[in-house]
């Protein structure tokens, strides 16, 4: 090899550097590999990845002593979880380096009745200190980070309590991004919600102005497979950044968006020059019983045949359909993937390995 080839091979690999990274991420939950080991095993290898929960209705049975210790517990042991999870992330190939931190890190938080140990000083001091671990952590390993409040977090509902309350829920979310670092710029982090509630886009809107400011930069809005579907979000696009879910997509309308529609286009500006996340996800194979992997479901003749929305809403273990996988796929160049498949970190694997398989047949395994 001459100078000038080892200048251009470097430069080659210096401008490849320099691409946004494309990634495809999975929710909340490390699964190990070898899923064949007894349950017990199992659980001793995804614990440490893993975050703990208890619920009001224990807590409440307990002495205050009690109930504090196991609050306390469960606060170190989900600190330590995100990080070791976060680590893991990021000692994967570039284009895995995306997840989706669970939402139990501060068990009832929002309660009542338990506010009151969230707000004491050596718990608030000890979450500052070690989520800023987590987020130096997914800096350093260049993890993409994000968060998404559960269903009872229904920012446009008509009723004021419960407005009230989603508010409480969604800034509890964002209290943990701000300890993590985030939140200062616009969609440094993630935090996703279904527009839900009567009041629909008109109420998200109205919202809005109440949340604070690193909320509004974190907060995205997704279509959902009912109400409130894409059309709904794109009412929202010069206010939040939107997620495209295509599988709730797909379930609303029994269309396959493809990535050279025009509302892409909408969706790509909302989120003003950073790379989008969209999210993917299939029913499961169990309710298409002999459904070819190489064809995509259609929508209209399952209808047809009896199949109702309610089953084929719910999400498979694996990327088992190819014909899916590869239209999801033609999306990843305008949008980073959030696969929310049962098997999680097995299954964005298995998505990735298509990717590279269509490249390559010959293309090898990924290790998870």
């Amino acid at each position: 090899m001459t100078d000038n080839d080892l200048i251009f091979t470097n430069c080659a690999d210096f401008l490849e550097s320099q691409k946004p990274v494309k990634r495809i991420g999975f929710a909340c939950k490390y699964l190990h590999p070898d899923q064949t080991q007894k349950p017990k095993i199992l659980e001793e290898l995804q614990r440490p990845l893993t975050e703990k929960c208890t619920t009001v209705a224990w807590l409440n049975r307990q002495s205050k002593d009690v109930a504090e210790e196991r609050l306390w517990d469960i606060m170190v042991h989900n600190a330590a979880a995100a990080k070791r999870l976060v680590e893991y992330v990021g000692s994967l190939p570039r284009e895995l380096r995306m997840v989706r931190l669970g939402s139990n890190q501060l068990p009832c938080a929002t309660e009542s009745s338990w506010m009151y140990f969230w707000s004491k000083p050596d718990v608030v001091e000890y979450c500052e200190r070690e989520y800023a671990k987590v987020g130096e952590a997914a800096r350093l390993l260049d993890v993409r980070l994000s968060m998404h409040p559960g269903q009872f977090t229904v920012l446009a509902s008509d009723n004021e309590e419960i407005v009230e309350r989603s508010i409480d829920e969604f800034e509890y979310h964002i209290n943990l991004a701000r300890w993590m670092g985030f939140g200062q710029d616009w969609q440094d982090f993630k935090c996703n919600v279904h527009i839900s509630g009567r009041r629909g886009p008109e109420g998200i809107k109205d919202v809005l102005p109440r949340l604070s400011p690193e909320a509004r930069n974190c907060i995205t809005i997704e279509n959902d497979e009912n109400k409130w579907g894409l059309e709904a979000s794109l009412e929202l696009e010069k206010h939040c950044a939107l997620v495209l879910d295509i599988h709730h997509h797909w379930v609303n309308t029994g269309e396959y968006i493809e990535a050279n529609d025009d509302r892409i286009k909408r969706i790509i500006d909302s989120w003003r020059g950073v790379r989008p996340a969209m999210h993917y996800s299939l029913c499961r194979p169990e309710y298409l019983e002999g459904h070819r992997s190489n064809v995509r479901p259609d929508m209209e003749k399952l209808l047809e045949a009896g199949y109702k929305k309610q089953k084929l809403r719910a999400h498979s273990d694996y990327c088992w359909n190819d014909a899916c996988n590869d239209w999801a796929l033609s999306h990843w160049e305008w949008a980073d993937i959030m696969v929310e498949a049962k098997m999680k970190n097995l299954a964005n694997t298995q998505l990735l390995e298509r990717y590279y398989m269509n490249k390559d047949p010959f293309a090898g395994k990924i290790a998870a």
